[in-house]
């Protein structure tokens, strides 16, 4: 479809709740799609097979079926039934919103429309779900995505979404929305949103998501990174640009939902050196983000730099999730949407192994990377935050490969908070409070066979980055007595006591970390 999308001349609000209040009507949930077409088949669509899916949908008339096949799939589907499935909006209700084009006897998908789990809140009429509007994707088109192709909520927005701040706020801004998910999840903590995207597309589409999912107070931009608010000030930016890096030669197309044109890794440098000057103090900043290894040089180092770089102070806490060589990188991201080598925007084949040109765009990736003598490729999550007062004090630069849950944001929210009230707190202010284990820590020893004495500790976070540590038998035991009634003070005198060491030493050498137990959230401070 072009980019004359009916949004663009008016949001019909009206219809707009009809469609929301038959979607809501016929059932049509995530759950319901899921077991529609049940496991196998629910992973075969993540993977981009729709054919498990709709053998399991044969012969199906219910209103959750033809739905899914729709609007979920992007398969045409015959026009009464998807009248009985809509009955308030019909067919034709979905043609005046571009959803769909009717021909004849037949309901042709022009975009999908797909229930998405976010996770309620658990007050009344909260669901935890929204229905996200987005271009149909390769499955449903039988070929290759338009280069303006406005992604949906893939693997990388709901990692975001989930690690968004849960802490209200006044005024967010969503930098390169595309779809809105960012926006609508950032709504719920803040009372105010500015969306941002270079996609007079994507603003459309995150204009009718926020109607469709009764979410009011997102307000659209268009413009490039910070431009559309020069000027102004939030509590929060939150962002999955563009990042992806691609080669800048004519054989490469760029998609504008995962390139921005810049060589590199130079939009998300951009964007953390620029990110300060629209930041309130006091305001943070989340995004995900890929930086480059250059001639063995670390990554994060490259990403200390950019913080260096900004010309208002900021403090960062960067967690690195992965690292790829620059073939493996190179295959990700031709497999994603990669096309044959031609006019650069102009779709082709599917990037994929022995299709022609796929050779030719791994090519091009390789030599962009040797180019800049680029050894691996980082990716991860970057917090940024401007200090409210003073010069900046965090500064935490980390590998975090271990599986992690979802919705880390009030993790990351409680670490924040936590790493600012020891901030407060010199040694002996430290030592005269009662600290309490996180009820998510549990403790591994590890002995050799016939040994009494344990050859490793571990403590293990349930929640939280899911980190296991390394601890000698004193901290340990400190861990194990942190139950809120004795000082941090009290505790080591007696555990030195116990160990037959100097309370002095003893209390030098565990109070610094005691502090990293609480920013990381094995303890508290009651």
């Amino acid at each position: 479809m072009d980019a004359d999308f009916a949004f663009d001349r008016g949001l019909d609000a009206a219809l707009i709740a009809d469609l929301s209040a038959d979607l809501r009507d016929a059932g049509y949930t995530a759950d319901a799609v899921r077991d529609a077409w049940g496991p196998l088949a629910d992973t075969a669509v993540g993977h981009g097979l729709h054919g498990p899916a709709l053998t399991a949908l044969a012969g199906r008339t219910d209103a959750a079926a033809t739905l899914a096949r729709l609007l979920f799939l992007g398969v045409g589907t015959a026009r009464d039934a998807v009248d009985a499935a809509l009955p308030r909006v019909g067919a034709a209700g979905l043609e005046r919103l571009a959803l769909a084009r009717i021909d004849g006897d037949e309901v042709v998908p022009q975009a999908l429309l797909r229930p998405q789990d976010y996770g309620g809140t658990g007050d009344a009429g909260d669901t935890g779900e929204w229905w996200i509007a987005s271009d149909l994707d390769e499955a449903a088109l039988g070929g290759p995505l338009p280069t303006g192709h406005v992604l949906g909520v893939g693997g990388a927005s709901l990692t975001l979404a989930g690690l968004q701040l849960t802490t209200p706020v006044e005024r967010v801004l969503d930098v390169g929305t595309g779809c809105g998910i960012q926006a609508l999840r950032a709504r719920r903590a803040a009372a105010s949103v500015v969306a941002t995207d270079v996609s007079e597309r994507a603003l459309a589409i995150t204009r009718l998501n926020a109607v469709l999912n009764g979410v009011d107070g997102i307000q659209t931009r268009h413009g490039s990174l910070f431009e559309p608010v020069a000027g102004e000030r939030f509590d929060r930016v939150v962002s999955n640009p563009p990042f992806v890096i691609t080669p800048r030669v004519a054989a490469v197309p760029e998609y504008e939902y995962r390139d921005a044109g810049f060589a590199g890794d130079d939009l998300v440098a951009a964007f953390v050196s620029g990110v300060g000057a629209v930041l309130a103090p006091g305001g943070t900043a989340q995004l995900l983000g890929n930086w480059e290894y250059r001639a063995g040089a670390d990554g994060l180092d490259r990403v200390r730099e950019w913080v260096a770089a900004s010309e208002v102070p900021l403090e960062a806490w960067v967690i690195e999730r992965e690292q790829l060589d620059p073939l493996a990188y190179a295959e990700l991201w031709v497999r994603d949407g990669g096309t044959a080598p031609g006019t650069r925007g102009t779709p082709g084949t599917r990037g994929t192994p022995g299709t022609p040109g796929y050779a030719d765009l791994v090519g091009a990736w390789l030599a962009d990377f040797a180019a800049r003598g680029v050894t691996g490729i980082g990716f991860g999550y970057l917090l940024l935050r401007r200090p409210a007062s003073g010069a900046p004090r965090l500064a935490r630069y980390e590998r975090v490969t271990q599986p992690l849950g979802d919705g880390l944001g009030a993790h990351l929210g409680q670490a924040l908070a936590a790493f600012d009230a020891l901030a407060a707190l010199d040694d002996d202010a430290l030592a005269a409070t009662r600290p309490v284990v996180a009820a998510d820590v549990t403790e591994a020893r590890h002995h050799l066979p016939g040994a009494e004495a344990p050859s490793v500790i571990e403590l293990r976070q349930g929640g939280g980055l899911a980190r296991t540590l390394e601890v000698d038998p004193a901290l340990a035991a400190l861990v194990g007595a942190s139950d809120g009634e004795l000082t941090a003070g009290q505790l080591i005198d007696a555990i030195a006591d116990l160990l037959e060491v100097d309370a002095a030493a003893l209390r030098a050498d565990l109070l610094p970390r005691v502090r990293e137990l609480v920013f990381t959230g094995f303890l508290r401070l009651a």
